[in-house]
């Protein structure tokens, strides 16, 4: 018997719950000297090669501007351990404080873009904008991503997914099928 879902009419402006494309992350940048951190929910894989990542962030965000006016960013993954300063960077404003001083995160020097990749993250990925003709309509960034660092261990990270309403999900439980994952030639 085929499983039946008994359902109803759901508030379009809530719908993010079943859609978030992946895990929180998040966004350092950097503009004349002065660094930011943003907790950011909203990114999308677009390419594979070169990797490409597509991500909107709101022009009313301080981010917003020191990425677009230096043209790079760095997208770092935090794990379920930082749940507490992901929450505060999210509820803050970088322009009234460092955030790295303020939630205890250590800035360290990336190989390629000239902002502070987060120590403390899982995993970190260099950018430069790729694409900002999406930007004036859409505050839509297509970045390039130019070097990436991701740990060793563990394989499969506790990574945090938000839902909305202060609602968040931990990664849960992997399985593989490799046998009947065969790429077609096409």
């Amino acid at each position: 018997m085929k499983k039946q879902y008994k359902k109803e009419n759901f508030p379009l402006s809530k719908i993010r719950r079943y859609l978030e494309p992946g895990p929180i992350v998040l966004v350092s940048s950097s503009w004349k000297g002065k660094n930011n951190i943003m907790t950011m929910g909203w990114h999308i894989m677009m390419e594979l090669s070169p990797s490409m990542i597509g991500c909107f962030i709101t022009n009313a965000n301080h981010s917003y501007e020191m990425i677009k006016r230096s043209g790079e960013c760095v997208i770092n993954i935090p794990t379920m351990d930082l749940i507490d300063k992901v929450i505060g960077i999210g509820n803050s404003h970088g322009t009234r404080m460092d955030k790295f001083e303020k939630f205890g995160l250590t800035p360290e020097e990336s190989e390629i873009v000239n902002v502070s990749v987060i120590r403390e993250c899982y995993a970190n990925f260099e950018c430069k904008i790729k694409e900002s003709h999406l930007l004036p309509k859409y505050n839509f960034f297509i970045l390039e991503v130019v070097a990436a660092r991701v740990a060793t261990s563990p394989k499969y990270p506790k990574t945090i997914h938000y839902t909305g309403d202060g609602v968040f999900m931990v990664s849960g439980k992997h399985i593989a099928f490799p046998e009947k994952f065969k790429r077609q030639n096409l």
